[in-house]
């Protein structure tokens, strides 16, 4: 029987979405929690059944379902919700009557046109919003540091804020843009130091700590807070 992408299995603790994954590099079945789709993820060796991860499930059913209940309250992108920018809450109002797409004013993030288009265009601003702060602090770092990106890439990553590429090209989370302005600019001082050491030596963290005073509060905000910008959209 093939194994299914996702479904709901009924564990000796209550029901859990599951997602299927397989993967060639694997080597053994292995859990995780995605908090981003509130679902417990099974990794399977390319030779491993569905019993496999099954029986893992089964085993670790409390350690599933106390890591599902711990997870932060999702956010929908609606109409009187609330979303953080800047690590700042602010109220989502749908304007219908209004134009210019998502702006911001007043600590309200205002947004026009259909409602079923509402979520989309804030997720637009979202995005757009974390390009425009990460460039500004990429390119200052990058020039206090002699170095030079080739491009930034913003995405909707589930295991890392950020990333380089040997090319020298950028990515980060668009998620970022949620988060206090520290953290953002230590992703951003991390990310610039990997273009000149491509490994978390001492000369890499040297080099961090030369471009941001944030490292430690933004690590520990990023491993408290972080999963709850996962529940966002």
């Amino acid at each position: 029987m093939e194994t299914p992408e996702s479904e709901t299995i009924a564990l000796p603790t209550g029901p859990a979405r599951v997602e299927w994954r397989r993967s060639q590099r694997a080597r053994r079945v292995s859990l995780r929690i995605d908090p981003r789709v509130g679902a417990v993820v099974v990794t399977l060796p390319m030779r491993a059944g569905r019993r496999a991860g099954l029986a893992l499930l089964t085993t670790h059913a409390d350690w599933v379902a106390d890591r599902l209940a711990a997870l932060p309250q999702a956010v929908t992108l609606a109409d009187g919700a609330q979303v953080r920018i800047g690590g700042i809450p602010h109220l989502i109002r749908h304007c219908p009557g209004a134009r210019g797409g998502a702006w911001l004013a007043d600590g309200v993030l205002h947004v026009s046109g259909h409602p079923e288009f509402l979520a989309r265009r804030v997720g637009d601003f979202l995005r757009a919003e974390a390009r425009r702060r990460l460039s500004v602090l990429v390119v200052d770092k990058a020039r206090r540091a002699g170095l030079t990106h080739t491009r930034l890439t913003i995405k909707d990553t589930r295991t890392r804020w950020g990333s380089c590429a040997a090319d020298g090209a950028l990515a980060f989370s668009w998620r970022l843009v949620m988060a206090p302005d520290f953290a953002l600019d230590y992703v951003a001082a991390h990310e610039v130091a990997h273009l000149r050491h491509m490994n978390h030596g001492p000369r890499f963290w040297a080099l961090v700590d030369k471009l941001t005073v944030h490292r430690a509060q933004a690590i520990a905000w990023l491993n408290e807070e972080g999963p709850a910008l996962l529940r966002v959209g």
